[in-house]
């Protein structure tokens, strides 16, 4: 069996080996806290925990090393199944730079009291947390963090994971999005966040994006001129492209933000 210490031993040593160009590929830790509604409180004491303790701490922890790891946002769930949950992501120059984060957050005596503050409450502070590393696409090579959130109401937010029936599906699927989806996306305003391939997490091969859009009306209108428009049906034409052989399962979530997101 492959250790967790073992498995990012790996990664990282094929990281040093590879290519110049996937060096200024970020990393994404996707991480879903599971809640249930109930008397506990779930899903303040996580929120409060991640505003006044998690965030924080990975921000001095970036700052220490040259600001190279950063939070990007937390979010909780509007519409999709198996709510309540809370999201957060954090981004990551390397994956050293997530090792390296991690023992930082070990050794920060104000994050060790928050933790214990969301633990001291009544029952269990949640469910579960699932977490994922996805490594950023070329063409999203690090997360996009709009300014002018303070000018405007907070947007919503669509996660989707394709999960894909190989490994050569996947890369054809990342190959279509480096190579004019997501510029489509840019085109009609759908405001790619991130995308990037899972390199640790469940339903693997798979890919994970997120698009930001002001409501829902936007969003569905943005669709509909999406699946019409004459670069997608162009990029999409191949036989082997086609959905049915590159995208097994499609799973989607709208997400909104916490009042403290980076990401609003």
């Amino acid at each position: 069996m492959i250790t967790g210490a073992a498995a990012m031993s790996a990664l990282l040593t094929s990281q040093a080996h590879a290519a110049t160009p996937a060096s200024t590929r970020t990393f994404l830790e996707l991480k879903t806290y599971r809640l249930h509604n109930s008397d506990e409180s779930q899903s303040k004491r996580v929120s409060d925990y991640l505003e006044t303790g998690l965030f924080p701490a990975i921000t001095r922890a970036g700052a220490l090393s040259g600001g190279s790891a950063k939070p990007v946002a937390a979010l909780a769930n509007l519409i999709g199944p198996d709510g309540p949950y809370l999201v957060t992501l954090i981004q990551y120059p390397s994956l050293e730079a997530l090792q390296a984060t991690l023992t930082k957050l070990d050794a920060d005596p104000a994050h060790e009291k928050a933790l214990q503050q969301l633990s001291s409450g009544p029952g269990m502070p949640f469910v579960t947390i699932e977490s994922s590393i996805l490594h950023n696409l070329a063409v999203l090579p690090e997360a996009v963090i709009p300014t002018d959130a303070a000018t405007r109401p907070p947007r919503i937010f669509e996660l989707r994971t394709y999960q894909n029936q190989s490994l050569t599906a996947m890369q054809k699927k990342a190959a279509m999005f480096n190579n004019g989806e997501i510029a489509i996306f840019q085109r009609l305003g759908m405001r790619p966040v991130f995308i990037g391939e899972a390199i640790i997490g469940p339903r693997q091969p798979n890919i994970t994006y997120m698009l930001s859009f002001d409501n829902l009306d936007g969003r569905e209108k943005l669709w509909q001129a999406f699946v019409s428009d004459p670069g997608w049906k162009t990029i999409s034409a191949p036989p082997d492209l086609k959905d049915s052989q590159i995208v097994a399962n499609i799973s989607n979530t709208i997400l909104r933000p916490l009042p403290f997101s980076p990401l609003r």
